[in-house]
């Protein structure tokens, strides 16, 4: 399959009721979409990161009752999973589409990263774009902007996640869904390529 970018309808697809009817248009819709993203990134990600990353699309597999409100590919060093590691994401809100660098609360070694991200504090807080924002909860759709945070903010952020057992840091990008149907197919790969670059340091360092 060709990739043609995101519809509207593609957003529309969390507005279904039900688990049924809803996990059967993301797998129609949307999954071929990112297992066409897991496979154009992977090596991509592979070669900027200097280790081996796997695409990990999101299955919805312990859903019993609520369908889900967002779906997404992961990329990973762990080819069995993605959750206990750092990664990167690349998915979709109703409102939004999103481009993650993610440490999430199963992940290991989150002490030590919550250190070393404090330990380069200056450096983060002055290479990251303003634009980009930063979420503590990958189970919400809402985040802060980088250049509404300050320097003291962001280390508290860190500090949790090197404190507190169920914390997570979220860093990357959101593209308003009417940005996202707008973009042609090559405009959007080359937008998320480009919040990669920014973001895989923060990958590196971790």
């Amino acid at each position: 399959m060709g990739f043609n970018g995101f519809t509207q309808d593609d957003f529309n697809v969390f507005t279904i009721d039900g688990l049924e009817p809803r996990m059967d248009a993301i797998i129609t819709n949307i999954r071929p979409k990112l297992e066409y993203l897991g496979n154009h990134f992977s090596p991509i990600l592979s070669i900027a990161s200097g280790e081996e990353l796997h695409a990990h699309v999101a299955k919805h597999a312990r859903r019993t009752i609520n369908p889900p409100n967002d779906t997404w590919v992961a990329f990973a060093a762990n080819p069995r999973g993605y959750k206990m590691v750092p990664h990167f994401q690349i998915g979709l809100w109703e409102t939004h589409l999103f481009i993650w660098f993610a440490v999430i609360y199963e992940c290991q070694g989150k002490q030590s990263i919550g250190e070393t991200f404090l330990e380069n504090l200056s450096k983060i807080h002055q290479s990251i774009p303003g634009h980009f924002v930063w979420s503590q909860d990958h189970t919400k759709p809402d985040a802060t902007k980088h250049s509404s945070l300050s320097k003291d903010e962001l280390a508290a952020s860190f500090q949790r996640l090197k404190d507190i057992k169920k914390a997570e840091i979220l860093c990357g990008c959101h593209f308003d869904r009417d940005t996202v149907t707008k973009m042609g197919p090559s405009e959007l790969l080359k937008e998320i390529d480009d919040v990669f670059r920014q973001i895989l340091p923060l990958y590196k360092l971790s």
